[in-house]
């Protein structure tokens, strides 16, 4: 494995134009999160509206709350989290496993730690386009061991949406999506193709890297990293440690975005709306008033 440089095989590749160091928060009860994505630093990438790093023992977590007008994926990287929801639905993603949940027309959940000690993922939300915001709402639960995986030249990727090496993930993206978790060895290098239009971020999990160009002074944890337009991203892991990210990628809506805290519409009549639908337990809001997780 050469960590000697081999041409970037993009005619027009993606450099990092914004570097935004995610700053812990609380949010929930008793909970923590980085939160980069949706801070004020970055209000939103379209179609992403936030993207938090989450790190929560019990008793804290995130009791009952509504979602309305887009999809949240949450993507365990260590423990377990039980989520409950108004339908009667009720399961526990552990280490490695994803939820991708399309909220659509309203959800009431909750999501609490299910084991002991610290319980560390990432959530990302994903703006659905104003034809899908009142749809019904649907999961998609992949187990650690059916996500796609491949492996390169000292680099390894867990493919939650989308394409990497050949391998495809089987999750149905609706606003279309890919979304990688890459582990690179030192020395190793990555090119890895976006589709040229979509807007693209990583955030590093762990470890350090150079993003974008060979020259680039190296990025660390807790950085979230927006990418410029064109069509494929090159990292090289020049540390002596593994280095671990996430890279995700999405085709912009274009739509106006107006948001008020769970709440994700197009304008501000359709939000009054979601929060009286919520209030009044309607639209898609029916079993919220009769339904607790507790």
């Amino acid at each position: 494995m050469s960590s000697s440089s081999t041409p970037v095989p993009f005619e027009n590749p993606r450099k990092v134009v914004k570097k935004v160091l995610s700053l812990s928060q609380s949010e929930g009860d008793g909970a923590t999160v980085r939160r980069s994505i949706g801070g004020c630093e970055l209000r939103n990438l379209d179609p992403f509206l936030l993207l938090d790093e989450f790190s929560v023992s019990k008793p804290a977590g995130f009791p009952d709350h509504p979602h309305r007008g887009f999809e949240t994926v949450t993507y365990m990287l260590d423990g377990a989290f039980t989520h409950q929801d108004f339908s009667g639905r009720k399961g526990t993603i552990r280490t490695g496993d994803v939820q991708w949940m399309t909220a659509g027309r309203g959800i009431v959940h909750s999501e609490m730690p299910a084991a002991d000690g610290v319980q560390k993922g990432l959530q990302l939300w994903i703006n659905l386009a104003s034809k899908d915001k009142m749809i019904e709402p649907r999961y998609q639960e992949l187990e650690s061991k059916d996500i796609s995986q491949a492996e390169k030249d000292g680099v390894a990727v867990r493919i939650i949406a989308g394409e990497a090496f050949g391998v495809r993930s089987p999750v149905y993206t609706r606003t279309p999506t890919m979304y990688m978790d890459f582990t690179m060895q030192p020395g190793s290098q990555l090119h890895q193709p976006i589709p040229e239009g979509w807007n693209a971020f990583v955030y590093i999990i762990e470890g350090e890297g150079v993003f974008g160009k060979e020259g680039a002074a190296p990025a660390s944890a807790h950085h979230c990293l927006v990418l410029s337009a064109g069509d494929g991203l090159s990292v090289w892991n020049r540390s002596g440690a593994p280095l671990q990210f996430a890279l995700a990628a999405g085709q912009p809506l274009n739509e106006p975005v107006v948001q008020q805290g769970p709440f994700v519409m197009n304008s501000r009549a359709q939000i009054q709306q979601a929060m009286e639908d919520y209030y009044y337990g309607r639209n898609g809001f029916e079993k919220a008033s009769q339904w607790s997780s507790a």
